[in-house]
């Protein structure tokens, strides 16, 4: 018999509303609507039939993150942070509980994009929070799998030392031990090992320590072999949550936690690379430094570190503090390290370096790598004539899928090279940017062929170019000819600046400079555009310029 979807969802939301009705149903449910139960407690923020639901979970893999839930047909960011910690409240609960068949939690990408998360006025969970609650969880359930105290520890915050987790293991024991545990009542292992007073009142109280001592590493070795859930998510780490995920990483126990993308910001390349040391193996997908000062020196420690990682994809490095323009003793060593590092990295397909200022260097760096990329960024990289000239005729040119050359100054003599380059891509490239790259009017006419002939490109940006305004409709125009192209990112024209715009102005000039709005030069340029959208019939085409807003040309889908 074959259930409707929608029936189903409806009588889950039902049934999870009312939290006293769940006595009655969570005895008898089918193991198949477990799901459709989930995702109902899930959407209606429902934290106390998440726990019931999880704690008793009957299939071995349980996926959050990008559509476990698969009816939901929602984004990330879904689940609130009240249902999240209640979650793995209760996967820690679930622990001890034999109905619970639980082995695998995955979590990636339940987290909020852009820390959104993170902020007090946010209800979802941001990736440092979820960091943070996930080695708690961890740690809880290591200390509190004997002694069943987990839930209570769990929502206080706190964490469970190794003697406090024996001491409530010993008071567990006394239930064990019959008469004599009752009689012992002050049996256990105290910190530092002090002495129990029962010993100086009753005779046999040392050999009821020694069996106590026995069943303590009966129990503990026990606790070493339990079944073992693992624990797969996308953890942020910074200086302030570093010590309690290293806690985490090194604690064992029951709940495994390992990493699919692994986000860092302003930690020093040592502590990356014990980080890197930690984390299980296999599994590891993604890297992303930001804000890091890690230098020449520190990349060159950090990229053969990441050689043990055969599933690695993307490395992504945002603003580490390297810029070769001032040339410092050994600086060519230490790069020749970093091109054999990312030579190691035979599955990586996705690299990403904002702002490195490695001019001169692109050749040394990619011609290292076994396998093309499909996505390379290279925002404010100071790339020179050399660097085009090599990656229009690299062997990765043909398999780009995404190029960002943002924010590089693209002067007369690297036009031949990035139209070659173009030309090269065309049947691969569906992302392009070339934002801030000073691109005029003449420049723009030399790059129409190219352009036209990239009919894969989804999303063009060329915003913060100082094009005129003909310059502005000749690039729509150029833009309506690409069939599969669905934004369209372009520069105000400069005839909309207020007086005393310099002849070539950068691109920091062009965001800072305050716009004439009296002389509807922007209101006849959307005009203009609309009709001529309108009259070759893409509708269907988003044409803006707010660079804030449609950001996702710089983001992989």
């Amino acid at each position: 018999r074959v259930m409707v979807p929608s029936f189903v969802s409806l009588c889950a939301q039902r049934l999870v509303s009312d939290h006293s009705l769940s006595p009655r149903w969570l005895g008898c449910v089918p193991r198949e609507l477990y799901c459709p139960l989930l995702e109902a407690a899930l959407l209606q923020r429902r934290p106390l039939a998440i726990g019931e639901l999880v704690q008793r979970w009957p299939e071995r893999t349980l996926c959050l993150g990008r559509g476990l839930l698969p009816s939901s047909g929602q984004g990330q960011g879904l689940y609130s942070r009240l249902c999240v910690q209640a979650l793995l409240l209760a996967v820690v609960k679930g622990l001890g509980d034999p109905r619970c068949a639980l082995r695998v939690l995955d979590l990636c990408g339940v987290q909020c994009e852009r820390g959104a998360g993170d902020t007090p006025e946010s209800d979802s969970m941001g990736g440092w929070s979820l960091t943070l609650a996930l080695c708690s969880a961890v740690l809880q359930a290591r200390g509190s799998e004997a002694v069943g105290v987990a839930g209570t520890k769990l929502r206080r915050g706190g964490s469970l030392g190794e003697g406090e987790w024996k001491r409530g293991l010993a008071r567990g024991l006394e239930g064990e031990m019959g008469g004599e545990g009752k009689r012992e009542r002050g049996l256990g292992v105290g910190a530092e090992g002090e002495k129990e007073k029962g010993a100086l009142r009753h005779p046999e109280t040392g050999r009821e320590r020694k069996r106590g001592y026995t069943r303590l590493m009966e129990m503990d070795s026990e606790r070493e072999h339990a079944t073992a859930v693992d624990v797969r998510a996308d953890l942020f780490v910074n200086s302030r949550s570093w010590e309690r995920v290293r806690a985490a990483l090194t604690a064992g126990g029951p709940l495994r936690l390992q990493c699919r993308e692994l986000r860092v910001e302003a930690m020093p390349a040592t502590s990356i690379v014990t980080m890197l040391s930690l984390l299980p193996r296999p599994g590891l997908q993604g890297l992303d430094l930001r804000y890091s000062n890690l230098g020449v020196d520190g990349l060159a420690l950090l990229i053969p570190a990441l050689a043990p990682f055969p599933e690695l994809r993307s490395l992504r490095l945002h603003y580490c503090n390297l810029d070769l323009r001032r040339h410092q003793p050994g600086q060519e060593v230490e790069l020749c390290k970093i091109a054999r590092g990312l030579g190691a990295l035979g599955s990586l397909r996705r690299l990403s370096m904002t702002a490195l200022r490695l001019s001169g260097h692109l050749r040394l760096l990619l011609s290292s790598l076994s396998q093309p990329l499909e996505v390379l960024e290279l925002p404010y990289f100071s790339l020179t004539p050399a660097d085009l000239s090599y990656l229009s005729c690299s062997p990765h040119v043909s398999s780009l899928q995404r190029l960002d050359l943002s924010e590089n100054r693209l002067g007369e003599e690297a036009l031949p090279s990035l139209c070659r380059l173009l030309h090269q891509a065309s049947g691969s490239l569906l992302h392009l940017s070339l934002c801030g790259c000073g691109l005029t009017d003449g420049q723009l006419e030399m790059l129409r062929p190219c352009l036209t002939r990239c009919q894969a490109l989804r999303t063009l940006g060329l915003a913060l170019n100082p094009l005129s305004q003909a310059g502005v409709f000749s690039l729509v125009r150029v833009a309506t000819a690409i069939s599969s192209l669905q934004l369209l990112l372009y520069p105000q024209p400069l005839e909309s600046y207020q007086p005393g715009l310099p002849h070539t102005p950068s691109s920091y000039q062009l965001m800072e400079w305050p716009l004439e709005e009296e002389d509807g030069v922007l209101g006849a340029t959307q005009a203009e555009l609309e009709r001529c959208l309108q009259e070759r019939g893409r509708t269907d085409l988003l044409v803006t310029s707010d660079l804030l807003t449609y950001s996702s040309i710089d983001n992989p889908e």
